[in-house]
Protein backbone atom coordinates (compact mmCIF):
# COMPACT_ATOMS: atom_id res chain seq x y z
CA UNK A 1 0.00 0.00 0.00
CA UNK A 2 1.51 3.48 -1.01
CA UNK A 3 2.58 5.54 2.02
CA UNK A 4 -0.07 8.98 2.69
CA UNK A 5 1.01 11.98 1.67
CA UNK A 6 0.79 14.95 4.54
CA UNK A 7 -0.33 18.62 3.45
CA UNK A 8 2.81 20.93 2.78
CA UNK A 9 4.64 22.24 6.06
CA UNK A 10 7.07 24.66 5.73
CA UNK A 11 7.94 24.24 9.31
CA UNK A 12 11.17 21.61 8.58
CA UNK A 13 12.89 24.59 6.96
CA UNK A 14 14.44 25.32 10.41
CA UNK A 15 16.49 22.44 10.53
CA UNK A 16 19.99 21.26 11.68
CA UNK A 17 23.19 22.32 9.25
CA UNK A 18 23.56 19.03 8.04
CA UNK A 19 23.29 18.32 3.87
CA UNK A 20 21.89 15.05 3.12
CA UNK A 21 20.43 14.48 -0.50
CA UNK A 22 16.66 13.37 -0.40
CA UNK A 23 15.88 9.92 -1.97
CA UNK A 24 14.06 10.24 -5.32
CA UNK A 25 10.29 10.25 -5.49
CA UNK A 26 8.79 6.75 -6.33
CA UNK A 27 6.96 6.18 -9.39
CA UNK A 28 3.18 6.50 -8.60
CA UNK A 29 0.83 3.86 -9.72
CA UNK A 30 -2.52 5.26 -10.81
CA UNK A 31 -4.34 2.33 -8.32
CA UNK A 32 -2.74 3.72 -5.12
CA UNK A 33 -2.70 7.41 -6.17
CA UNK A 34 -6.56 7.66 -3.96
CA UNK A 35 -4.75 6.07 -0.79
CA UNK A 36 -1.67 8.49 -1.25
CA UNK A 37 -4.41 11.45 -0.42
CA UNK A 38 -6.78 10.67 1.84
CA UNK A 39 -10.55 11.05 2.11
CA UNK A 40 -12.28 11.16 5.37
CA UNK A 41 -14.50 8.72 6.64
CA UNK A 42 -17.68 10.96 7.33
CA UNK A 43 -17.08 12.20 3.35
CA UNK A 44 -16.49 8.95 1.90
CA UNK A 45 -19.71 8.07 2.82
CA UNK A 46 -21.56 11.17 1.56
CA UNK A 47 -19.85 10.81 -2.16
CA UNK A 48 -21.47 6.57 -1.78
CA UNK A 49 -24.87 8.23 -0.55
CA UNK A 50 -24.70 10.97 -4.12
CA UNK A 51 -23.63 8.10 -6.16
CA UNK A 52 -26.10 5.68 -5.40
CA UNK A 53 -28.68 8.52 -5.90
CA UNK A 54 -27.19 9.46 -9.46
CA UNK A 55 -27.44 5.86 -10.53
CA UNK A 56 -30.59 5.54 -9.07
CA UNK A 57 -31.85 8.30 -11.42
CA UNK A 58 -29.84 7.33 -14.60
CA UNK A 59 -31.55 3.95 -13.96
CA UNK A 60 -35.09 5.68 -13.79
CA UNK A 61 -34.45 7.55 -17.21
CA UNK A 62 -35.66 5.97 -20.33
CA UNK A 63 -32.29 5.40 -22.20
CA UNK A 64 -33.79 7.31 -25.50
CA UNK A 65 -34.43 10.26 -23.44
CA UNK A 66 -32.08 13.67 -23.68
CA UNK A 67 -31.96 13.22 -19.97
CA UNK A 68 -30.30 10.00 -20.39
CA UNK A 69 -28.07 11.20 -22.71
CA UNK A 70 -27.04 14.11 -20.77
CA UNK A 71 -26.46 12.60 -17.91
CA UNK A 72 -24.05 9.93 -19.53
CA UNK A 73 -22.27 12.75 -21.21
CA UNK A 74 -21.97 14.14 -17.81
CA UNK A 75 -20.12 11.44 -16.27
CA UNK A 76 -17.60 12.09 -18.99
CA UNK A 77 -17.16 15.50 -17.50
CA UNK A 78 -16.46 14.82 -13.98
CA UNK A 79 -13.57 16.87 -12.36
CA UNK A 80 -12.75 18.25 -15.64
CA UNK A 81 -11.58 21.39 -14.03
CA UNK A 82 -9.72 19.99 -11.64
CA UNK A 83 -7.83 17.63 -13.85
CA UNK A 84 -7.19 20.77 -16.13
CA UNK A 85 -5.63 22.77 -13.04
CA UNK A 86 -3.64 19.68 -11.93
CA UNK A 87 -2.17 18.98 -15.44
CA UNK A 88 -1.05 22.65 -15.60
CA UNK A 89 0.68 22.09 -11.79
CA UNK A 90 2.09 18.76 -12.65
CA UNK A 91 4.05 20.06 -15.72
CA UNK A 92 5.31 22.68 -14.37
CA UNK A 93 6.26 20.73 -11.29
CA UNK A 94 7.74 17.99 -13.80
CA UNK A 95 9.42 20.78 -15.98
CA UNK A 96 11.51 22.20 -12.84
CA UNK A 97 12.65 18.62 -11.31
CA UNK A 98 14.77 19.19 -14.11
CA UNK A 99 16.60 21.86 -13.17
CA UNK A 100 16.89 20.35 -9.41
CA UNK A 101 20.44 19.63 -8.10
CA UNK A 102 20.81 16.50 -10.73
CA UNK A 103 19.59 18.78 -13.56
CA UNK A 104 22.06 21.71 -12.90
CA UNK A 105 24.73 19.39 -13.89
CA UNK A 106 23.36 19.54 -17.41
CA UNK A 107 22.84 23.14 -17.53
CA UNK A 108 20.14 26.12 -17.42
CA UNK A 109 19.85 29.25 -16.07
CA UNK A 110 17.89 28.52 -12.86
CA UNK A 111 18.94 29.26 -9.15
CA UNK A 112 19.92 25.69 -8.58
CA UNK A 113 22.30 26.15 -11.51
CA UNK A 114 23.74 29.29 -10.47
CA UNK A 115 24.60 27.60 -7.16
CA UNK A 116 25.83 24.16 -8.13
CA UNK A 117 28.62 26.20 -10.93
CA UNK A 118 29.28 28.78 -7.89
CA UNK A 119 29.91 26.18 -5.68
CA UNK A 120 32.08 24.83 -8.52
CA UNK A 121 34.36 27.82 -8.76
CA UNK A 122 34.75 28.20 -4.98
CA UNK A 123 35.88 24.40 -4.65
CA UNK A 124 38.33 25.42 -7.15
CA UNK A 125 39.82 28.36 -5.88
CA UNK A 126 40.20 26.95 -2.63
CA UNK A 127 41.93 23.73 -3.86
CA UNK A 128 44.33 25.82 -5.69
CA UNK A 129 45.06 28.13 -2.38
CA UNK A 130 45.35 24.81 -0.19
CA UNK A 131 48.33 25.02 1.73
CA UNK A 132 49.43 21.82 1.69
CA UNK A 133 48.89 21.96 -2.17
CA UNK A 134 51.02 25.27 -1.90
CA UNK A 135 55.27 25.13 -1.87
CA UNK A 136 55.68 26.96 1.12
CA UNK A 137 59.27 26.51 1.34
CA UNK A 138 60.90 29.68 3.13
CA UNK A 139 63.98 30.11 0.37
CA UNK A 140 66.40 30.94 2.38
CA UNK A 141 70.06 29.60 4.28
CA UNK A 142 71.41 30.11 7.40
CA UNK A 143 74.03 32.44 5.72
CA UNK A 144 72.41 34.14 2.86
CA UNK A 145 69.68 34.02 0.72
CA UNK A 146 68.63 31.57 -1.82
CA UNK A 147 67.74 33.56 -5.52
CA UNK A 148 64.13 33.94 -5.77
CA UNK A 149 63.16 35.44 -2.92
CA UNK A 150 60.28 33.76 -0.17
CA UNK A 151 57.97 31.45 -1.40
CA UNK A 152 56.05 31.76 1.64
CA UNK A 153 55.57 36.10 0.90
CA UNK A 154 54.93 34.29 -2.60
CA UNK A 155 51.67 32.35 -1.70
CA UNK A 156 49.99 34.90 0.98
CA UNK A 157 50.33 37.82 -1.95
CA UNK A 158 48.57 34.79 -4.49
CA UNK A 159 46.22 34.34 -1.36
CA UNK A 160 45.65 38.34 -1.35
CA UNK A 161 45.14 38.57 -4.70
CA UNK A 162 42.56 35.85 -4.97
CA UNK A 163 40.79 37.71 -2.13
CA UNK A 164 38.15 40.16 -4.67
CA UNK A 165 37.86 36.44 -6.18
CA UNK A 166 36.44 35.00 -2.97
CA UNK A 167 34.68 37.81 -2.57
CA UNK A 168 32.54 37.77 -5.20
CA UNK A 169 32.32 34.34 -4.84
CA UNK A 170 30.46 34.76 -1.94
CA UNK A 171 28.52 37.44 -2.93
CA UNK A 172 27.45 35.25 -6.35
CA UNK A 173 26.72 32.41 -3.44
CA UNK A 174 24.48 34.76 -1.50
CA UNK A 175 22.19 35.71 -4.48
CA UNK A 176 21.80 32.28 -5.78
CA UNK A 177 20.67 31.89 -1.79
CA UNK A 178 18.33 34.14 -2.48
CA UNK A 179 16.93 32.61 -5.60
CA UNK A 180 16.11 29.62 -3.84
CA UNK A 181 14.51 31.02 -0.94
CA UNK A 182 12.28 33.12 -3.56
CA UNK A 183 11.59 29.55 -5.16
CA UNK A 184 10.71 27.71 -2.34
CA UNK A 185 8.26 30.23 -0.92
CA UNK A 186 6.93 29.59 -4.81
CA UNK A 187 6.89 26.22 -4.27
CA UNK A 188 5.40 26.28 -0.91
CA UNK A 189 2.38 28.39 -2.63
CA UNK A 190 2.08 25.88 -5.31
CA UNK A 191 2.03 22.91 -3.34
CA UNK A 192 -0.71 24.15 -1.57
CA UNK A 193 -2.71 24.66 -4.47
CA UNK A 194 -1.89 21.21 -5.89
CA UNK A 195 -2.17 19.72 -2.57
CA UNK A 196 -6.26 21.20 -2.57
CA UNK A 197 -6.44 19.90 -6.50
CA UNK A 198 -5.52 16.36 -5.39
CA UNK A 199 -7.80 16.12 -2.40
CA UNK A 200 -10.83 17.39 -4.70
CA UNK A 201 -9.17 14.98 -7.64
CA UNK A 202 -9.07 12.32 -4.45
CA UNK A 203 -12.68 12.73 -3.90
CA UNK A 204 -13.93 12.15 -7.41
CA UNK A 205 -12.17 9.28 -7.62
CA UNK A 206 -14.21 8.41 -4.68
CA UNK A 207 -16.94 9.02 -6.20
CA UNK A 208 -16.25 7.59 -9.45
CA UNK A 209 -15.73 4.02 -7.76
CA UNK A 210 -18.72 4.82 -5.71
CA UNK A 211 -20.72 5.30 -9.65
CA UNK A 212 -19.06 1.96 -10.79
CA UNK A 213 -20.10 -0.25 -7.67
CA UNK A 214 -23.78 1.19 -7.24
CA UNK A 215 -23.90 0.83 -11.26
CA UNK A 216 -22.39 -2.81 -11.13
CA UNK A 217 -25.29 -3.40 -8.50
CA UNK A 218 -28.04 -1.74 -10.59
CA UNK A 219 -27.32 -4.01 -13.39
CA UNK A 220 -27.59 -6.88 -11.31
CA UNK A 221 -31.13 -5.65 -9.52
CA UNK A 222 -32.61 -5.57 -13.81
CA UNK A 223 -30.66 -8.45 -14.66
CA UNK A 224 -32.44 -10.45 -11.97
CA UNK A 225 -35.94 -8.48 -12.35
CA UNK A 226 -35.64 -9.35 -15.56
CA UNK A 227 -35.20 -6.21 -17.29
CA UNK A 228 -32.42 -7.46 -19.32
CA UNK A 229 -32.84 -4.66 -22.27
CA UNK A 230 -32.41 -1.93 -19.75
CA UNK A 231 -29.58 -4.22 -17.67
CA UNK A 232 -26.92 -3.68 -21.09
CA UNK A 233 -27.83 -0.52 -21.39
CA UNK A 234 -27.11 0.55 -18.20
CA UNK A 235 -23.93 -1.85 -18.82
CA UNK A 236 -22.70 -0.27 -22.05
CA UNK A 237 -23.60 3.45 -21.92
CA UNK A 238 -23.56 4.50 -17.96
CA UNK A 239 -21.12 1.48 -16.63
CA UNK A 240 -18.52 1.85 -19.59
CA UNK A 241 -18.26 5.83 -19.35
CA UNK A 242 -18.07 5.74 -15.45
CA UNK A 243 -14.90 3.19 -15.91
CA UNK A 244 -13.33 4.95 -18.44
CA UNK A 245 -13.56 8.73 -16.13
CA UNK A 246 -12.70 6.50 -13.26
CA UNK A 247 -8.93 5.53 -14.97
CA UNK A 248 -8.79 9.07 -16.05
CA UNK A 249 -9.35 10.61 -12.75
CA UNK A 250 -7.07 7.91 -11.25
CA UNK A 251 -4.01 8.87 -14.19
CA UNK A 252 -4.14 12.30 -13.65
CA UNK A 253 -4.29 11.62 -9.78
CA UNK A 254 -1.16 9.59 -9.80
CA UNK A 255 0.52 12.18 -12.32
CA UNK A 256 -0.43 15.01 -9.85
CA UNK A 257 0.80 12.89 -6.59
CA UNK A 258 3.83 12.66 -9.12
CA UNK A 259 3.91 16.09 -9.50
CA UNK A 260 3.97 16.69 -5.68
CA UNK A 261 6.66 14.55 -4.68
CA UNK A 262 8.76 15.79 -7.51
CA UNK A 263 7.87 19.14 -5.96
CA UNK A 264 9.18 18.19 -2.93
CA UNK A 265 12.26 16.90 -3.70
CA UNK A 266 12.89 20.49 -5.47
CA UNK A 267 12.41 22.02 -2.12
CA UNK A 268 14.29 19.29 0.00
CA UNK A 269 17.22 19.90 -2.62
CA UNK A 270 16.84 24.14 -2.34
CA UNK A 271 17.37 23.50 1.55
CA UNK A 272 20.52 21.37 1.16
CA UNK A 273 22.07 24.03 -1.52
CA UNK A 274 20.73 27.09 0.89
CA UNK A 275 22.77 24.92 3.87
CA UNK A 276 25.77 24.41 1.57
CA UNK A 277 25.56 27.76 0.83
CA UNK A 278 25.84 28.75 4.28
CA UNK A 279 28.53 26.46 5.22
CA UNK A 280 30.70 27.71 2.27
CA UNK A 281 30.19 31.54 3.13
CA UNK A 282 31.23 30.37 7.36
CA UNK A 283 32.75 27.05 7.24
CA UNK A 284 34.44 26.77 4.29
CA UNK A 285 35.91 30.34 3.99
CA UNK A 286 36.87 30.37 7.92
CA UNK A 287 38.53 27.21 7.75
CA UNK A 288 40.68 28.44 4.58
CA UNK A 289 41.59 31.39 6.54
CA UNK A 290 42.40 29.42 9.66
CA UNK A 291 44.75 27.10 7.16
CA UNK A 292 46.78 29.89 6.17
CA UNK A 293 47.40 31.76 9.27
CA UNK A 294 48.85 27.82 10.69
CA UNK A 295 50.53 27.43 7.36
CA UNK A 296 52.11 30.73 8.01
CA UNK A 297 53.02 29.70 11.76
CA UNK A 298 54.28 26.27 10.41
CA UNK A 299 56.75 27.72 7.49
CA UNK A 300 57.95 30.48 10.22
CA UNK A 301 58.72 27.79 12.46
CA UNK A 302 60.03 25.52 10.11
CA UNK A 303 62.88 28.30 8.92
CA UNK A 304 63.56 28.64 12.52
CA UNK A 305 64.15 25.26 12.97
CA UNK A 306 66.37 24.86 9.47
CA UNK A 307 68.21 28.02 10.74
CA UNK A 308 69.05 26.56 14.22
CA UNK A 309 69.82 22.77 11.98
CA UNK A 310 72.56 25.04 9.92
CA UNK A 311 73.88 26.87 13.27
CA UNK A 312 74.31 23.50 14.78
CA UNK A 313 75.83 21.97 11.23
CA UNK A 314 78.30 24.43 11.10
CA UNK A 315 79.41 24.66 14.86
CA UNK A 316 79.45 20.60 14.95
CA UNK A 317 81.44 21.36 11.73
CA UNK A 318 84.16 23.71 13.55
CA UNK A 319 84.37 21.67 16.62
CA UNK A 320 85.78 18.57 14.46
CA UNK A 321 87.84 20.48 12.37
CA UNK A 322 89.58 22.21 15.51
CA UNK A 323 89.78 18.73 16.74
CA UNK A 324 91.42 17.51 13.47
CA UNK A 325 93.59 20.30 13.36
CA UNK A 326 94.71 19.88 16.92
CA UNK A 327 95.10 16.08 16.79
CA UNK A 328 97.45 16.70 14.02
CA UNK A 329 99.48 19.79 15.37
CA UNK A 330 99.95 18.38 18.75
CA UNK A 331 101.50 15.17 17.43
CA UNK A 332 103.96 17.09 14.99
CA UNK A 333 104.79 19.24 18.07
CA UNK A 334 105.88 16.72 20.42
CA UNK A 335 107.89 14.79 17.31
CA UNK A 336 109.49 17.82 16.93
CA UNK A 337 110.39 18.28 20.36
CA UNK A 338 111.92 14.99 21.03
CA UNK A 339 114.11 15.44 17.41
CA UNK A 340 116.71 18.23 17.37
CA UNK A 341 116.49 21.22 15.18
CA UNK A 342 119.49 20.15 12.52
CA UNK A 343 119.98 15.87 12.05
CA UNK A 344 123.08 14.73 12.59
CA UNK A 345 123.73 13.64 8.99
CA UNK A 346 123.54 17.85 8.34
CA UNK A 347 126.22 18.51 10.25
CA UNK A 348 128.14 15.74 9.54
CA UNK A 349 128.56 16.31 6.26
CA UNK A 350 128.64 20.31 7.07
CA UNK A 351 131.93 19.04 9.06
CA UNK A 352 133.23 17.18 5.86
CA UNK A 353 132.75 19.75 4.28
CA UNK A 354 134.84 22.45 6.19
CA UNK A 355 137.62 19.62 6.65
CA UNK A 356 137.83 18.89 3.01
CA UNK A 357 138.19 22.72 2.25
CA UNK A 358 140.84 23.39 5.65
CA UNK A 359 142.87 19.85 3.77
CA UNK A 360 142.30 21.72 0.27
CA UNK A 361 144.18 24.93 1.76
CA UNK A 362 146.87 23.53 3.34
CA UNK A 363 147.72 21.75 0.12
CA UNK A 364 147.52 25.42 -1.56
CA UNK A 365 149.56 27.18 0.78
CA UNK A 366 152.31 24.12 0.36
CA UNK A 367 152.53 24.60 -3.07
CA UNK A 368 151.88 28.58 -3.00
CA UNK A 369 155.10 28.79 -0.97
CA UNK A 370 156.95 26.26 -3.54
CA UNK A 371 155.76 28.76 -5.98
CA UNK A 372 156.59 31.88 -4.18
CA UNK A 373 160.06 30.75 -3.39
CA UNK A 374 161.32 30.10 -7.13
CA UNK A 375 159.26 33.80 -7.85
CA UNK A 376 161.59 35.34 -5.13
CA UNK A 377 164.63 33.67 -6.33
CA UNK A 378 164.20 34.95 -10.00
CA UNK A 379 163.11 38.31 -8.90
CA UNK A 380 166.31 38.56 -6.87
CA UNK A 381 168.28 37.38 -10.03
CA UNK A 382 166.79 40.02 -12.25
CA UNK A 383 167.68 42.55 -9.74
CA UNK A 384 171.00 41.83 -9.93
CA UNK A 385 171.42 41.89 -13.50
CA UNK A 386 169.61 45.38 -13.83
CA UNK A 387 171.47 47.04 -11.11
CA UNK A 388 174.58 48.01 -13.57
CA UNK A 389 172.06 49.81 -15.87
CA UNK A 390 169.92 51.48 -13.17
CA UNK A 391 173.56 53.50 -11.98
CA UNK A 392 174.73 53.82 -15.46
CA UNK A 393 170.86 55.57 -16.19
CA UNK A 394 171.52 57.65 -12.75
CA UNK A 395 174.59 59.00 -13.99
CA UNK A 396 173.32 59.77 -17.06
CA UNK A 397 170.51 61.81 -16.00
CA UNK A 398 173.41 63.57 -13.44
CA UNK A 399 175.33 65.06 -16.58
CA UNK A 400 172.41 66.57 -18.16
CA UNK A 401 171.33 68.34 -15.23
CA UNK A 402 174.37 69.61 -14.84
CA UNK A 403 174.76 70.91 -18.17
CA UNK A 404 171.11 72.29 -18.20
CA UNK A 405 171.81 74.62 -15.43
CA UNK A 406 175.38 76.19 -16.70
CA UNK A 407 173.45 76.38 -19.60
CA UNK A 408 170.66 78.77 -17.81
CA UNK A 409 173.68 80.21 -15.51
CA UNK A 410 174.84 81.83 -18.40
Amino acid sequence: MATPLTPPDSSDQGADLVLRAPDAPEIVQADDAPGMVPVPADRQAEIQRQAREFVDEVSSLDARSPEFTTKVEGISAIAGTEMSTSSNFSSRMLERSSTSVAGAKRGGNSSQVKVASTLGQLRSTVEDLTPNQADLGVGRKILGFIPGGNKLAKYFQKYESAQTQLDAIIKSLMSGQDELLKDNASLAGEKVQLWETMQQLSEYAVFAKALDAATVEKIDQLRSSGKIDEASKLESDVLFAVRQRHQDILTQLAVSVQGYLAMDLIRKNNVELIKGVDRARTTTIAALRTAVIVAQALANQKMVLDQIDAINTTTNNMILQTSEMLRDQTTRIHEQAASSGVSVETLQKAFDNVFATMDSIDTFRAQAAKNMEGTVQALETGIQKARPYLERSRQSEGTEQSTQSAIGRS
